[in-house]
């Protein structure tokens, strides 16, 4: 496997990695084990890095001029990139929900 296939799945290796840690920040935050939580949070952000890093070396060569063909797995792994995103503000605000509410 080569070129936009391999960068493809890389993506989607790497942000499906990201929204499993993702889950699980939040399933760590639900049982009041707020470190845990913070720790995943941080690991899931690196393999969020890793993916943009495998989309971004596609922006730059579509930017220089060389074509960047149409790809139905690109746009999944764009897809699940963006979903992970998402999930990752909705769970980060969801972690500081249950700690306020065990405050009061």
């Amino acid at each position: 496997m080569e070129g936009l296939e391999a960068v493809a799945f890389q993506m989607i290796s790497h942000v499906g990695t990201a929204k499993s840690l993702i889950m699980e920040a939040l399933y760590e935050a639900r049982e009041g084990r707020y470190e845990a939580a913070e720790e995943k949070l941080k690991r899931s952000r690196i393999h969020m890095v890793e993916g943009h890093h495998a989309h971004s070396g596609l922006i730059q060569q579509e930017a220089s001029g060389q074509k960047v063909e149409f790809s139905l797995l690109l746009m999944h792994a764009e897809d699940q990139m963006m979903s992970a995103e998402t999930i990752n503000d909705l769970v980060a605000e969801m972690i500081r929900m249950y700690r306020e509410m065990r405050q009061k």
